[in-house]
């Protein structure tokens, strides 16, 4: 499965998750939900996720904690509060740098509508490759 058909089916957990308990909750409730969900989807994922940080050869003693990680490669920060803020969308990007993954998504399940508390984030993705109309 491609990033984008995973990203695709953890939006449409998410849409799920938000419709069934709706905005204002902790994010560790809709974490714990979203997983549910993905399971439900036969989705596998890690949570909280440990990842070490490399610094000039030297491993660091505190290692980065991934909200979610789905099917190995799209890593997902799940959030619950008013707005996002300028540093979420770079924090992530960093996140996808120092795993080496290339897909992330911002979820902020505190938007009244969930569509507009998705970012989506990239790290140098490949698009996969399509046939043409004609070749199929």
């Amino acid at each position: 499965m491609h990033e984008n058909e995973i990203s695709e089916a953890i939006i449409g957990a998410a849409i799920e998750v938000h419709r069934q308990l709706g905005p204002g909750l902790l994010e560790s409730v809709y974490e714990q939900a979203l997983c549910h969900e993905l399971h439900l989807r036969s989705l596998s994922f890690h949570r909280q996720q440990s990842v070490p940080i490399d610094y000039k050869g030297v491993k660091l003693a505190t290692d980065l904690r991934l909200d979610l990680v789905v099917e190995g490669h799209v890593i997902v920060e799940i959030k619950a509060k008013d707005q996002l803020s300028p540093v979420d969308k770079p924090q992530l990007l960093t996140y996808l740098r120092l795993s080496g993954l290339h897909l992330g998504l911002i979820i902020n399940f505190h938007s009244a509508a969930l569509k507009s508390g998705i970012v989506r984030v990239v790290n140098n993705l490949t698009e996969p490759l399509r046939l043409s109309a004609s070749l199929r």
